[in-house]
């Protein structure tokens, strides 16, 4: 029986390594292994299997956090469609699910958006490509895409797929290799001992006139100091000392709560043993709340003692809301959208400002997944020839996220007219006063009126 197909790539880079890879591709790779051990770092920091968490150490998931809020942003308000309706079909079939694919490649830092002929498409991330050159523009003019089949026990099937130019002009070959170890890629083989894969051009075939990618890539808009190459990094990188920080802190804070929890201590005098199972207990009580203890005898000869630690929870929580606040100025956030806002007093000139570092953060990511969208709108038209056919391609993002602070503060009086928001409320935000201060103010304001 044949497994379901596979696109691996911790499996791939432990099997195979640079030096095979190279040798695949006959050349040098732009991927190196340092971001090979950066991309598996940063899968595990999203699947919550991070190397500082253990048993007492869980994840916060803030890396999920992250993605999802930089995700929502940036496509809450996107319009896009292609102006030929035939292909907007196959294109709005595609981005159907491109929010949950925006997560995992700001996480991973780049992903392709790849069609599979003239009706299907593919997303692949960043652990599943293996960009071979990039061009002046940032986008590679050389990748390869990596497909393990599994059949039976011990046949392992591997199809290289490669997209490159030759002579300005798209050009695509496919490889397949055939090993009987996983550990190996073994030796070239036919395309069609793989009964999926017979049917598949082994080229390299050149499609004239098509001087582009058939996909999409897009890349984060960040920096790569992991080895100063053009391959993508993860959007939450930066603050990755910060994300192992929150969650120890708030492990920290666990163990309070656990460590504190009211316990009696009882003097093994106390207990009477079950005839049943000949265990010392007391009946019907909390296991958790009573401990059988050898006693000394106080003064008052106490039988019990209650145990019940003062809570210092309060600072492991500023701790912790600290570093979410330091996390959200790292990865480009606005204060709140990790953090309790209501944690730390902030002005309106810093409320507005870290509004703004989210809103340019945001625009970047709009702008490379514009171009990614437009590329594979090509690369659709290409395997449905329309590429010459003079198509438009639209996509547009009506941002909300910076709001201008004069028709916000208009939108407050509104809401404090309707009675949804207090009066102390209002002064407390824009006359950056606090709670107690800004009710006193109101009541004020009040007997003047009355008077």
């Amino acid at each position: 029986m044949f497994d379901g197909f596979k696109r691996l790539w911790r499996g791939v880079m432990r099997m195979f390594g640079y030096t095979t890879l190279k040798n695949i591709a006959g050349k040098d790779v732009t991927l190196s292994d340092k971001m090979i051990d950066a991309i598996n770092d940063w899968k595990k920091m999203m699947n919550g299997q991070a190397d500082w968490l253990t048993d007492y150490i869980t994840s916060l998931r803030i890396e999920d956090g992250i993605c999802r809020e930089f995700a929502d942003a940036v496509l809450i308000e996107m319009e896009s469609n292609v102006s030929i309706e035939r292909l907007d079909k196959v294109y709005q079939r595609a981005i159907s699910d491109l929010n949950e694919h925006l997560q995992e490649g700001l996480g991973l830092g780049s992903f392709v958006l790849k069609p599979i002929g003239a009706e299907r498409s593919e997303f692949i991330t960043a652990d599943k490509f293996i960009p071979i050159l990039f061009d002046d523009n940032g986008k590679p003019s050389d990748i390869g895409f990596l497909t393990v089949k599994r059949i039976g026990e011990s046949d392992y099937f591997t199809r290289f797929e490669r997209h490159y130019f030759e002579n300005g002009n798209l050009t695509i070959e496919n490889k397949c290799y055939h090993s009987q170890d996983s550990s190996d890629i073994g030796q070239l083989c036919g395309l069609d001992e793989v009964p999926e894969w017979a049917d598949i051009n082994p080229g390299p075939v050149t499609y004239p006139g098509m001087r582009q990618m058939d996909f999409g890539y897009y890349r984060n808009p960040i920096k790569n100091r992991v080895d100063e190459s053009a391959c993508g990094v993860s959007i939450f990188e930066s603050a990755r000392e910060l994300i192992r920080k929150a969650d120890i802190q708030a492990a920290r804070l666990n163990w309070e709560y656990e460590s504190g929890e009211r316990a009696i201590h009882i003097d093994n005098r106390a207990l009477k043993m079950d005839k049943n199972t000949g265990r010392f207990g007391m009946a019907k009580l909390n296991k958790k709340l009573y401990r059988g203890l050898n006693l000394e005898a106080g003064k008052d000869n106490e039988l019990l003692k209650e145990y019940s630690p003062e809570m210092r929870d309060e600072a492991y929580k500023r701790g912790l809301e600290e570093f979410k606040r330091e996390i959200e100025f790292n990865v480009g956030l606005a204060y709140g959208d990790l953090s309790d806002v209501q944690e730390v007093a902030k002005t309106a000139t810093e409320v507005r400002t870290s509004k703004t570092r989210k809103f340019n953060r945001v625009t970047a990511i709009q702008s490379n997944l514009k171009d990614c969208l437009s590329d594979f709108a090509a690369g659709l038209a290409f395997y449905n020839g329309l590429y010459t056919s003079g198509y438009e391609f639209n996509c547009d993002f009506k941002d909300s996220i910076l709001v201008d602070e004069e028709t916000e503060r208009l939108q407050d009086r509104q809401d404090v007219a309707a009675g949804f928001m207090q009066p102390w409320e209002y002064r407390a935000k824009w006359y950056h006063e606090d709670e107690a201060t800004a009710k006193a103010m109101v009541m004020r304001e009040a007997d003047t009126i009355d008077e």
